[in-house]
């Protein structure tokens, strides 16, 4: 079992998270872009050649337990994406995938996209 998913069996919601910690400065991060928002900034493990993540500042654990009223923070997180695989050159395309959970993968409770690009995408993806 690759290691993220391995963690992804034994995470749980709650608490702070490295994400958390990364939003407030208290660890270094290769940051892309930053606003009110969001933050995105490189991946510590690339699983291609570009693989970014974008993270709202609202600690929201999962998509499980968003509301109606996190509508536009998804759009913002979307578009900040697009704009930061835009500045990376990802002219060719790239995949934008968020983790949902035990089984979908998630081994971080604090909601983000993984932008991941530079290279073809196989399908499907898992």
């Amino acid at each position: 079992m690759a290691d993220e998913i391995s963690k992804a069996q034994v995470a749980q919601p709650g608490g702070d998270t490295i994400f958390g910690k990364i939003i407030r400065k208290e660890i270094p991060a290769k940051i892309i872009y930053e606003d009110d928002q969001c933050i995105a900034f490189h991946d510590i493990a690339p699983q291609a050649p570009v693989h970014f993540l974008v993270v709202p500042k609202k600690p929201i654990a999962q998509l499980a337990s968003t509301e109606d009223s996190d509508k536009h923070l998804f759009g913002h997180l979307m578009l900040v994406g697009k704009k930061c695989a835009d500045d990376l050159n990802l002219k060719d395309g790239y995949r934008i995938v968020l983790n949902e959970g035990r089984h979908g993968g998630q081994s971080v409770y604090h909601i983000h996209l993984h932008v991941l690009g530079g290279r073809q995408m196989e399908w499907p993806p898992g």
